[in-house]
């Protein structure tokens, strides 16, 4: 496999329409985390001192807490039911019209 140059990767990144270039950073951004927050495995992991351990998780469990209060509103409506009652009386709407 060649070798590919940082410019290359700019490159590419350049030319992605607007609404990709979250998910480009998004994925940059993982692959850029520290080594021991990738971990490869349960193993791994708990071959690290206890400290760090607790670090990482503190951690995870903020970005948890963040990812369930931006998502509170969507899961509330799934939670209660109300998506698939809506859902159902579109789908038995369209089949009257149709």
């Amino acid at each position: 496999m060649e070798t590919i140059t940082p410019s290359q990767v700019q490159d590419l990144v350049t030319r992605l329409p607007i609404t990709k270039l979250p998910l480009a950073y998004n994925f940059l951004v993982d692959l850029t985390t520290n080594e021991a927050e990738s971990l490869s495995s349960p193993l791994d992991f708990m071959r690290l001192p206890l400290n760090e351990r607790r670090r990482i998780m503190e951690q995870q469990a903020r970005q948890m807490v963040s990812h369930y209060e931006q998502t509170a509103a969507e899961r509330e409506i799934w939670q209660d039911g109300r998506y698939i009652a809506t859902a159902m009386k579109a789908f038995v709407l369209d089949r009257k019209i149709s």
